[in-house]
């Protein structure tokens, strides 16, 4: 893959070091997207593509607007009332904030899962079920609900107990429950928000080894504060600071081997090697 580097956001304060993918077409892209909540800037002039079919962590220190940016990719700042989105955020080609894009669908095609596990108070199988459902799937909903539970690599832990409530299993099962409920609706992008963040080792391994394995058929986003596990599963790493006016700015995009092995931008080291963060 062939990188290079431009410097038309260096007046806007942003390191010279933004990558643009000159070889592959990316699956999201995102130009001159800022977010405020009010009149407080949350992240500014953030330059991102995003390939398809690979795992690209967004890394940072607190506060530094990850996952104010990765809320965008889905539309999900819509739902805070305060929220402005300035700037364009490509997916498939398309700007999915143009006035006749329904966010809902984006939601479908681009899936979420959070930090702590959320699954409905409904069964098993109508968590899984839940988004085919509403999208009028209704043939095959056994099949659906199977293969997703399967491919979230979690078909053999409760395959018996589909009928049982998705909250009534450990937490790192809910979260593969939710991650099986995303995949349910085919998506093409899966956002995670520090997935296992709130997990046990065991489970958090059982996390990333399907995020891994996950990549070959969609394409994953996610905010991570372990730099150990960016490093395990990630193709890529975007390192996002915020400055003396907390305002998030996007300072460093590469492969792991790049960012984690010879960092362009001083403070990306400082991060990296624990000197800051």
């Amino acid at each position: 893959m062939v990188f290079s580097y431009t410097d038309s956001l260096s007046q806007a304060g942003l390191s010279e070091n933004i990558i643009t993918f000159d070889d592959v077409e990316p699956v999201l892209e995102t130009r001159n997207l800022s977010v405020a909540y009010g009149n407080n800037t949350a992240i500014s002039n953030v330059m991102f593509q995003v390939p398809k079919n690979s795992v690209v962590s967004l890394i940072g220190p607190s506060g530094c607007g990850k996952s104010t940016l990765l809320r965008c990719f889905n539309r999900m700042n819509d739902l805070i009332p305060s929220a402005t989105v300035k700037g364009t955020v490509k997916f498939a080609g398309q700007d999915i904030y143009g006035p006749d894009v329904d966010p809902t669908e984006i939601r479908f095609r681009i899936g979420m899962v959070f930090q702590r596990p959320n699954p409905f108070p409904k069964s098993i199988y109508e968590n899984v079920a839940f988004g085919p459902r509403i999208n009028g799937m209704t043939d095959d909903l056994d099949e659906i609900v199977e293969s997703s539970l399967r491919r979230a690599a979690v078909w053999d832990e409760v395959k018996d107990r589909l009928s049982d409530s998705g909250l009534s299993v450990s937490g790192g099962q809910q979260q593969r429950i939710c991650i099986a409920r995303a995949l349910a609706v085919n998506p093409e992008i899966v956002l995670m928000d520090e997935p296992a963040s709130s997990l046990d080792p065991i489970s958090t391994q059982a996390i990333e080894q399907l995020i891994q394995e996950l990549s070959s058929e969609v394409t994953i986003v996610i905010v991570t504060h372990n730099m150990q596990q960016a490093t395990r599963i990630s193709d890529y790493a975007a390192v996002m600071m915020a400055g003396e006016e907390r305002v998030g700015q996007l300072i460093e995009y590469g492969t792991n081997d790049q960012v984690f092995g010879n960092p362009k931008d001083e403070r990306t080291e400082a991060y990296v090697t624990g000197r800051i963060g």
